[in-house]
């Protein structure tokens, strides 16, 4: 799944290429995404300026005069920029055509992803059901070892669903999720309530880190990944300590990299760099 690393190389390859540029047409090739497209949505902002493009969390917000197009990538989504009149792929879904002949195509195989209006009418965007309870951002400088460990309580859930769940902090998926935590020196099972305050600080250094190695290289957790003009990532080939790394040794210590399964998704880490805590659950390793 395409994680803030990826939301946020996008977001700056469209504010590169679109931003301050006029719509000519926003063309929907197929509705049925997550939810379906507005299918007025065309006519609303037809030959309107793209104002800004942001992003919260893993949402890309294309502020227009009267509103902002939320945009999530899903699964396997990808927007990326092409040559006016460019053959559309199979499964490219929705294309915006702007003044300066920049044309950004919404490519999404499993049409998990979503494109969504928010009317200026209807208050902040970020009051929207989708965005208003997502934690802080990772680059906010409140984002400190203090507001973590007051945000993670006397939680019982691990660290690593603590860190996926988004309520507390933003962006911090999967993949970038088990690397901090290796990062760390956390085993991903801690219960998220014990940490002290010297590990919520090392642990907001490490989702720092990692997330600005990840932004630096372009990404990417998905090997096929290309940002909004066409550049794939390589945070696999230069940063990638633990994930997807199963029975390979420990760049720290040569232990062999193990793999268990939380909540249904995978889980990488080093048994020896991140001492399991007592009085936890065994999960399933596979």
């Amino acid at each position: 799944m395409p994680e803030l690393p990826e939301v946020e190389t996008t977001r700056q390859g469209i504010d590169a290429v679109a931003v301050g540029q006029m719509l000519l047409r926003m063309t929907v090739r197929e509705r049925r995404m997550r939810w379906l497209i507005p299918a007025e949505l065309p006519a609303i902002i037809d030959n309107e300026v793209l104002l800004a493009c942001e992003r919260r969390g893993k949402y890309l917000l294309m502020r227009f005069e009267k509103g902002v197009v939320i945009v999530h990538l899903g699964m396997s989504g990808s927007v990326r920029a092409v040559e006016p009149g460019a053959l559309w792929r199979t499964h490219d879904h929705v294309g915006w055509l702007f003044k300066n002949q920049i044309e950004l195509r919404l490519h999404d195989p499993r049409r998990f992803g979503a494109v969504l209006w928010h009317d200026n009418h209807s208050g902040s965007v970020f009051d929207h059901t989708l965005l208003k309870k997502l934690g802080i951002e990772p680059f906010d400088p409140g984002f400190t070892s203090t507001f973590l460990k007051k945000g993670l309580g006397s939680r019982q859930r691990t660290i690593k669903q603590a860190l996926l769940a988004g309520d507390v902090v933003v962006g911090v998926g999967n993949i970038y999720a088990s690397e901090s935590l290796f990062r760390a020196c956390i085993h991903p099972e801690t219960p998220s309530g014990t940490l002290t305050p010297k590990k919520c600080d090392v642990l907001v250094q490490s989702i720092i880190q990692t997330l600005t190695d990840a932004l630096s290289s372009g990404g990417s957790t998905l090997r096929d990944y290309v940002n909004a003009t066409g550049e794939p990532g390589a945070y696999f080939t230069l940063h990638a300590a633990v994930y997807d790394r199963a029975g390979k040794p420990c760049k720290v210590c040569g232990s062999l990299i193990e793999r268990m399964v939380q909540n249904q998704r995978a889980t990488y880490f080093c048994k020896r760099c991140q001492k399991r805590p007592s009085k936890v659950k065994h999960l399933t390793r596979v």
